[in-house]
Parts: C-alpha cells; structure tokens; sequence
C-alpha cells in the first residue's frame, strides 16, 4: 500500500478522519426527524431497539419464511383492472403467459362505493381506475378460463367488500373450485379508508363489524385466503412518511385483532392470515429499514396477545412500488424509479410484489408499459443474483441502526394510538390524518423550494417535447355495455327470490350473524353489489366525512426564493382592484376519494393568501357549481386522478352556463393526459395543471388569470 504524505497508511488517514469533530457533527436529518450520519461503524450495532436474529424465526426481522428467495421467489403480481370483465381478464391471461404468478384486481370506483354501473351518481366512475364488477356474472367474466384452485388473486377492495368477496367465492364455486381452495387476499382495510383513501360506504361502527364478519368467515372455512392486507401503501401515497405509514399500520393491525378477539376468535385461528401492503418509495435504505423494522414491531405486538403459534407472529407482506413518485415530465425516468424501489422491497424481504408503468402518471398502463413493469421484476429476480442470498444486507452497520431508528419513532406514535384508546378513537379525534396532511404539506415545500430533488421536474428539466402513447378509456361505451349487461341480468333472474335475499341481508346486519355469508348466497341468486350494500345502508346508514385543512405548515416550510413575495404584491393588486382575496373553490366530483391533491392545494393556497373553501368528497357536478355560485366564488380548481375529468369537467361546465356563472373560471389539476389538454380548453378550463406543478408559480399564473 503506498503511502500518504504525512500518513503511514489508510488506516491512520481513516483513523483521523472519524476523529475530526467536523465530520461527526454533520447529520443528514430524514423527513421522519431520524439523524443519518455519514459513518457508521460496529459501535452502531451495540445499543439497537431490535433484534436481527435469524430468518424464519421470532422476531423475524429477517423474514418470514427461512429460506427466503433461495428457495421461491416473491410472487410477481400485475394490479391491474380495465374498464370491463372481458378486458380485465384478456391482460389477465396476457400476463400469466409472461410471467405474473398472482392475480391483482384493480375495481372502479363505481364498484368500490358500492354503486351499479346505472347509479346516477357514477356516470364518470364506470369502468375508470378499474374494473366493473356488478353482479357474480361479471366476476365469471373476469376470472373465465382462469383456474381458481391454482391462481391466487389479490382483491384491492374495501368500501363495497362483502358483495364483492361474496361474488369472488360464489363465482368460484360456480366454475367448480370450492371456497377451502381459493387462494389469495381481500384488502379489507377499512381504518385506512376513514384516515386517507375515502372510499368508505358505512359509519367505523358498522365497518368494523363487517372487518371481523369477513375474519371470522375466512378462518373458518377459507384456510388458504388472507382475511385481510392491513395497508401502509394508501398513507405514503397520501403524503405519510415511513414512521407514519408504519406505526399507523401496526396500529391498525393492533384494532383488527382486538375486534376479532372480541367476536370470541382465537388468536391462533386468524392471525397467521393477516397479510401487510406496503408502499415502497425512492428513499432505498428506508424503505428496506421500514419493512425490517415492521416485522420486529408486529412480532412484539402480537406477542401480547400470547398467541401459542409462532407464525401468529409472522408479518407477511405484499409490496408496490410508489404512484406518487412517477411523475408526467420526462416520464421514461420512472423506469428507473421502478427498478430501485423494486430491490428497495426485494432487499427489504416483500413476499409479493407490483411495479407500476412508467406511463401512469398520464393514464392507466398501455401493454408496452405494462411489460416493462412485470420484465422489470423477472430480470430482478432471474438475472441479479438476489435470490441466491437470504436478506443480504443484514448486520449492515447503516441499514441496522436505521432499522432501531425507525423502532424507536414508531414506537411513539403507537403510543400516542395507545393514549388515546386506539386508532378508531384516534381516527375520530382526526389524529393520524392531520399527521399525514402536514408531512404531504412539508414535503410539497421541499420539492417546491428545490430542497428535495426530483430529476425531470425541478432540475434537469427536459427541453424536449416527449410523445408517449397512452390508453385511454372510453367511459360511456363501458357504462353502456355495464347497463345493458344489468339489465338482461334483472330480467332473467328471479326478482322474488331476490328481494327474499334482500330482506335476509338487512335482518343479519341489524341483528346478530355473518354477512358475508348471506351475501354469498344472495350471490349465486343474481344479487347486485349494488343491491347487497343498499340493503346494508338501509340499516347501517351512508357515512359521510366532514373535510377540514391544516394552515400554516406549507408556508412555514417553504423556502422564499422570491416567488412568495411576487404573490404578495400581486394579492394586493388584486385586493385593491376586486375589493377582496381571490376565492378558490376546490373540488373533488365523482367517487374518487383520493384527496391529497385537493387538500394539498386547498392548504398552500390558503397559506399563500387566497380564500379557499373545499368541497365535499364525491360531488356531482351540479353540486359542485352551485356550492361554487353559493360561496361567490372566483375559481374552481377541479382535482382529478381517476380519469373521468372528460366526463365531469364539461358536466361541470354545462351546470355553471345553467346557472349563469360563466364569470367563475374553472382550472384542472391532477393525472391528465397531455393529449387531453386541448379538449378541456376548448371546453373553456382556464389552466391544466399536470403532476409536479410547483405551487408558488401555480398560485402566481392563477391570480394572473383572474
């Protein structure tokens, strides 16, 4: 080794630099509050907040299973659902030939609110973000020609999730595979609809009985199926940080056992069913340290329930890559974004996994896409060599103490849970959203303030025009096929049976018995999702959600590079002309209640100097407009994720003509496809604004406008 001037060698010049105070002064400081070092050495892994111990075993921070990949790999699953049944399960077989080795079902919004394809109320939902499903007559069409017995098939459903679970294992007996052989997962997940997802249908009260309904079913006589996927993925998406997603999941975990001990379950009898679904964004080594650390917590909390079988302890988990990552500018780059978060959660141990296309924050994946996605999985797992070690960054100095930082902060939020009276009540204080609603603000100021980076949107911007083909989906052919397809249905059926069955769902829930068992029977009579959620809301009522916003944290947060100041002489410009603040009305129309856009906006505009009013989750168009006319609005600003602004905006449009607000300027935000943008101008939408606008020059252009 050759010598250092000064230096006898390396190891005294490395030996001096941990010495230098400079260097262990200086922290990288996470989202999360948790200090990164630039070092860290063996002293790191004397005093950790968990234990590594050994794959296979309690507390299986290591994973689950002992062998891990170097005996079977994650299972490659593709989430997906377009538009129809017949759809759906041509991608269906499509990936099954290529690859994918579990079933993901994406449902429209229609479907999760539990509405028929002919509600007045979904007119825009149908067939959009998902597939329809009406009655057992589609799932035969979603699932023909694919062989139940030896397919798992995750579901994503919640709100709606007893019709449609009954029509998943009615449909299944119907082709001849009994419900002990079907396999897979339903979500089920209903705390984390009322904290950020929204597309809740009844009161917690009642939503938590169908929760232990379903858990105690499944562990009765569905051995081989997951009674529920308790979901960290919706809370990152919705702006969480990984503390927060992983706390808020453990505790949400903590509730449904509670619920199930509480219908006289024992532990044992469901627990080893329970199934996680994380969401796995671009901060690699958390994301890895966060899924460690959630097998060590879930472990510990189960344990105090004294379960007598070790796989009670064992948290298994399903991963997807994240939606909010993906951005719409220079979007070839969310392949890579893909690729890492892919071995972020293969590193971390995932027993299941989605990638996303790079294509969907435009629209829904295109078939080209699609494959990217799934061969993105197939060369990790086939051509790296990951799978010939079990969880290779173990005693990793870094990943290790990240994972006991990560223990540690969790920890305190379950306590706050904890103090509270657990997360329903935490839930109904409006605890863990507002947490969530100011990390979503915090980290909108960073990547406003260029404090975060994000290639392709606040640097290295592309000076080319990308041309990118995406799929679009035409709603009201969709609709009109579901309607027509309803209404053969209701003519062939035996509607006096069927309203025997109605009757029978609305005595069980307002009585004592099992509702996914009823509904299994009214199923296989031709019983409409539709029809089964209206009987259980004619005793449990429709839940509706009061919206409110946080102020402060985003101006607080950001940096003023001087845009903050331009928006202040240009308020009072307008304030002097006008005689009063610009008023925004947000909207969100439809059933989509994805709303960290809407609320994002609603909170930094506010902050910035506007009057802002919000309107209610799931909006007509004609209430939207006339809330708007009400509060003497200047703009709307219309939310959009879930495809149906080609449906909504000029139903919107048509309802301001009608009453006579022409004057009030419409702007759309949110998933867009660039190539829709000239149809909502000619609609007369003032300004589009696609994913990673930066909301300062947003606030600025706006104001301009008016």
């Amino acid at each position: 080794m050759n010598k250092i001037k000064g230096y006898n060698n390396w190891k005294e010049l490395a030996s001096k630099e941990l010495k230098d105070k400079s260097l262990n002064d200086h922290y990288w400081e996470t989202p999360e509050g948790i200090k990164v070092k630039p070092l860290y050495t063996e002293e790191d892994l004397k005093n950790l907040n968990h234990q590594i111990g050994l794959p296979g075993l309690p507390p299986f921070t290591r994973g689950p299973r002992a062998t891990m990949y170097t005996n079977r790999p994650w299972t490659i699953r593709q989430y997906a659902g377009f538009s129809t049944a017949e759809e759906s399960n041509r991608f269906y077989k499509e990936g099954l030939k290529n690859g994918v080795m579990g079933l993901s079902v994406a449902f429209d919004l229609a479907t999760h609110r539990g509405y028929d394809s002919d509600h007045p109320r979904v007119v825009a939902d149908v067939g959009n973000a998902g597939v329809a499903i009406d009655s057992i007559e589609d799932m035969n069409l979603l699932f023909d020609g694919i062989p139940l017995d030896q397919m798992s098939v995750s579901m994503t459903m919640n709100g709606a999730v007893i019709p449609v679970l009954a029509s998943f294992i009615a449909s299944g007996e119907e082709q001849g595979c009994p419900r002990e052989k079907l396999t897979g997962t339903i979500q089920n997940d209903i705390l984390k609809e009322f904290m950020v997802r929204n597309t809740f249908i009844f009161p917690p009260k009642p939503s938590m009985r169908i929760v232990a309904d379903i858990i105690e079913y499944t562990s009765k006589h569905m051995p081989r199926f997951n009674s529920i996927s308790i979901s960290g993925y919706h809370m990152q998406e919705a702006g969480a940080n990984q503390v927060q997603e992983l706390a808020y999941t453990l505790a949400d975990g903590k509730e449904y056992i509670k619920s199930a001990l509480e219908r006289g379950l024992n532990i044992d009898e469901f627990a080893p069913r329970l199934s996680f679904f994380w969401s796995i964004g671009m901060n690699f080594f958390m994301e890895i340290a966060k899924m460690r650390a959630s097998r060590y917590m879930w472990a510990e909390i189960v344990k105090e329930f004294k379960p007598k079988n070790n796989k009670s302890l064992a948290l298994r988990t399903h991963c997807q890559t994240s939606g909010v990552s993906l951005m719409e500018q220079d979007a070839y780059n969310n392949i890579v974004r893909t690729t890492i978060e892919a071995m972020a959660a293969i590193m971390g141990g995932t027993q299941s996994l989605h990638t996303n296309s790079f294509d969907e924050a435009l629209a829904l994946p295109t078939n080209f896409s699609a494959r990217i996605a799934r061969n993105t999985q197939l060369i990790l797992s086939e051509e790296t060599g990951i799978c010939n070690v079990i969880d290779p960054l173990a005693g990793s100095y870094y990943v290790e103490s990240l994972t006991s930082s990560i223990v540690q902060e969790s920890k305190k939020l379950i306590q706050e849970i904890d103090e509270v009276g657990g997360m329903v009540k935490a839930i109904e204080m409006g605890i863990p959203k507002m947490r969530i609603e100011e990390s979503s603000a915090k980290r909108q100021a960073r990547i406003d303030s260029n404090e975060e980076t994000i290639v392709g949107v606040n640097k290295y911007k592309p000076t080319e025009k990308q041309e990118i083909n995406i799929l679009s989906i035409d709603n009201e052919e969709v609709r009109e096929r579901q309607v027509s397809r309803l209404q053969k249905l209701k003519k062939s059926r035996d509607n006096k049976n069927v309203e025997n069955f109605i009757e029978k769902i609305k005595n069980v829930a307002g009585q004592k018995g099992n509702l996914l068992e009823v509904c299994i029977e009214a199923s296989k009579n031709r019983c409409t999702v539709g029809e089964m959620t209206s009987a259980m809301e004619s005793v449990f009522g429709r839940h509706n959600l009061s919206t409110k916003t946080i102020s402060g944290v985003y101006k607080n947060s950001v940096k003023n590079d001087g845009k903050i100041d331009v928006i202040d002489r240009e308020l009072d410009k307008f304030i002097k002309n006008k005689g009063r603040r610009p008023r925004m009305l947000v909207v969100k129309m439809g059933q989509d209640g994805h709303d960290r856009g809407a609320k994002l906006i609603a909170t930094a505009f506010s902050d910035l100097g506007f009057d802002v009013d919000i309107g209610p989750l799931f909006q007509t168009p004609e209430e939207a407009a006339k809330q708007a006319v009400e509060n003497d609005a200047h703009v709307i600003g219309v939310s959009t994720l879930a495809a149906g602004h080609k449906t909504l905006v000029p139903l919107l449009m048509e309802s301001l003509k009608n009453n006579e607000a022409n004057e009030i300027k419409v702007i759309c935000g949110g998933v867009i496809p660039p190539d829709d943008y000239p149809f909502l101008y000619k609609l007369g939408v003032a300004k589009v604004f696609g994913p990673g606008t930066n909301i300062q020059e947003a606030a600025i252009e706006i104001i301009n406008l008016l």
